[in-house]
């Protein structure tokens, strides 16, 4: 029987950066995946580029059951850490807005990065490596062989595009030795429309603008898209992790402005569906608006008319059918429950010796490279103690 030091399940983001700092520290580390390929998800992020960081990172960021957790590791390995890593392999990288960073080039160069680390600090990374069975402290079934190792690292990501081969497993084995695993479903993804809108909005199909989206709970400025299922884009993804079903939405086509008082001031002779082509694209501004309004002039609306025409564009208010689950979904919110892991070491708080890091745990981050911070900070905590 083979016997290592640790073994880390998953060479995703999380579970590499752990094997790095483990095998740093000297500890023989084997590192199994079921993909063909390590880090398959750093490579489709962010079009290709890799959202790999932010330049403003906060828990406030974040959504788990456990407000406080993240902190801790958030604090010991920040976004500006990771940019050292970056800066020594001279990755060439670009800031978007709200402080989210792209590599210029390629994901690849993130993964590379990894991956040269992991070589340089003699991690044994073993792929299309199925688990058969986990048991005792720790004995890792493996189709041909056993492994037995002190240290068991679950970085198995959650459930978000399973044809990248995302997999219930890493909940399976918190559950085998007894940690409850907060309710999961999908962050970070598009929302679907009732038929009845769906055919409605299909015209707007590909159109993007601005908008506020907001519930009781949340706000968020960013870009809307309008798609053949529903509605996307920036804005949307971040509400959709903080909507249930059944919940309506408002959104503000125009949160730039105020619609009310710039139509009751103006003395505009333009017709409403002219002046407001200056605001809106056309074929928006004949789905939202009636046509006997559109026709009027502005100077000559009545406030009760400017109060609906301000309503149906700055207070649009939507219910959507769904989201479109983990096929599209970019996170998977819920997973292993922070209140039974240390926040510090990432150490099962009844199990000796074994640690959950990364989207495994409840902890899900907003869009604009949150995830990958967390990830590379639970690694990185985690790599220290194993």
């Amino acid at each position: 029987m083979k016997t290592v030091d640790v073994i880390i399940i998953g060479a995703g983001a999380s579970g590499l950066m752990c094997a790095i700092e483990a095998a740093k520290r000297g500890r023989q580390v084997l590192v199994l995946d079921h993909a063909n390929k390590a880090g398959k998800k750093i490579l489709m992020s962010g079009g290709g580029r890799c959202n790999f960081t932010n330049y403003s990172i906060d828990a406030e960021n974040y959504i788990s059951d456990n407000a406080h957790f993240c902190k801790s590791a958030l604090s010991r390995f920040t976004q500006w850490d990771f940019l050292a890593l970056i800066d020594a392999y001279q990755i060439p990288f670009h800031e978007r807005e709200h402080g989210q960073l792209f590599c210029n080039e390629s994901s690849a160069d993130i993964l590379n990065m990894l991956l040269a680390e992991c070589k340089q600090a003699g991690v044994q990374i073993k792929l299309n490596t199925k688990i058969k069975a986990i048991e005792g402290h720790f004995s890792v079934s493996l189709e041909n062989e056993t492994v037995k190792c002190d240290a068991l690292v679950v970085a198995t990501g959650g459930l978000s595009i399973p044809k990248m081969g995302a997999t219930p497993f890493g909940y399976q084995i918190a559950q085998q030795f007894g940690i409850k695993v907060q309710l999961t479903r999908a962050g970070l993804v598009p929302f679907t429309l009732h038929v009845d809108d769906k055919e409605k909005f299909s015209v707007l199909s590909g159109l993007a603008l601005p908008a506020m989206v907001s519930n009781d709970r949340k706000c968020f400025i960013e870009n809307l898209l309008f798609t053949h299922r529903g509605i996307s884009g920036p804005v949307v993804l971040q509400m959709s992790s903080y909507w249930n079903q059944g919940e309506t939405l408002t959104i503000n086509l125009l949160p730039n402005i105020n619609l009310r008082e710039q139509l009751l001031v103006s003395k505009s002779k333009l017709k409403v569906k002219n002046y407001l082509t200056d605001l809106l694209a056309k074929r928006l501004i004949a789905i939202f608006l009636p046509e006997n309004l559109l026709e009027m002039n502005v100077v000559d609306l009545s406030c009760k008319q400017v109060e609906l025409i301000t309503n149906c564009l700055q207070q649009w208010q939507l219910k959507p059918n769904a989201t479109e689950g983990y096929r599209t979904a970019e996170v998977t919110l819920g997973g292993v429950d922070c209140h039974a892991i240390s926040s510090k070491t990432f150490a099962a708080n009844q199990v000796a010796g074994l640690y959950f890091i990364g989207e495994v745990l409840d902890v899900s981050g907003w869009l604009g490279g949150y995830n990958f911070q967390w990830a590379w900070a639970s690694g990185w905590c985690a790599g220290q103690v194993v």
